[in-house]
């Protein structure tokens, strides 16, 4: 019955977060402490000896930093908004869930759990930089770096850091963490709901206004997801690590995406991610049903 359960949690989650916006978007604020727990939960799991970087590892990063600078700029003279909404679903790190689909794909779990690694380490380094150059924001080229790195390396380092003691120091505890690593899930689901509410609620206050960007940028965002996972299946087949490829470049932590679009860009981006969440998990369900066919 719970496993039943789970695979509706995401449509469930989506359909709350829709229609009861109006409330649940108030909890927004809990976005980031959700995000660092689900990390912890994710890297207490990461032995650091079987970590292993790969040339493949080096072209997908590549792709995700240099991708999503390349294409900000390319759409920026149409709109920049639509350029930002397009360019945080290149950039954003891989999904913490993603080994979890690698697995269920019979897929390299060891080679996509240590770029998951790599990816959201280097978004945290990367993204302070992106985000104060565009300056949405309005501060200070330095003061804004300074401020984002605070928030993003907070959230995405600092779990890392924490697993690693805990590893080291607290095997107990690290192993507890371990155990109860599947509340993540539900953790992923509330913020799922919380992050589609403050989406919903954002794009209903601007009206119409804004209508052709927003299907302009969901429409982007289909055609970004699908040519990821090609574009990363691709790259993996020539180095013999298909599945991680495609789920590395083409899942990602959406609700990580969402929320630094609605804090560093202009809030309407966030429309990208949020639609990037129906595009991939229909790559995800057609993936896993041609899996199982072929079983």
């Amino acid at each position: 019955m719970l496993k039943r359960l789970k695979s509706y949690m995401m449509p469930m989650a989506m359909t709350i977060g829709i229609l009861f916006y109006n409330y649940v978007s108030v909890f927004a604020f809990l976005i980031p402490y959700l995000i660092f727990i689900m990390l912890l939960f994710t890297y207490t799991k990461l032995s650091i000896s079987n970590i292993r970087f790969t040339k493949m590892h080096v072209w997908l990063i590549s792709i995700q930093i240099i991708g999503s600078i390349l294409v900000y700029f390319a759409l920026k003279p149409i709109n920049s908004t639509l350029a930002q909404g397009i360019m945080i679903c290149i950039l954003a790190p891989t999904a913490t869930a993603a080994p979890v689909i690698a697995g269920m794909l019979k897929g390299n779990v060891a080679s996509l759990t240590a770029y998951s690694l790599l990816s959201n380490l280097t978004v945290a380094l990367v993204a302070p930089l992106f985000f104060s150059y565009i300056g949405y924001n309005e501060l200070p080229f330095l003061t804004s770096v300074f401020e984002i790195t605070e928030r993003v390396g907070f959230l995405l380092i600092i779990p890392f850091v924490i697993a690693l003691i805990l590893n080291k120091f607290l095997p107990k505890t690290s192993l507890f963490l371990q155990s109860k690593s599947g509340i993540s899930f539900y953790l992923w689901s509330i913020a799922l709901t919380v992050v589609t509410g403050k989406t919903v609620k954002f794009i209903v206050a601007q009206g119409s206004s804004h209508l052709w960007v927003e299907i302009g940028i969901a429409t982007g965002a289909l055609v970004v997801c699908v040519f990821q996972f090609w574009l990363g299946r691709k790259i993996g087949r020539k180095l013999d690590d298909t599945v991680a490829g495609g789920q590395g470049l083409g899942q990602k932590n959406t609700v990580l995406a969402i929320w630094m679009a609605q804090m560093y860009l202009n809030p309407i981006a966030s429309i990208g991610p949020g639609t990037y969440v129906l595009w991939q998990n229909s790559v995800n369900s057609w993936q896993i049903w041609r899996q199982r066919k072929q079983s």
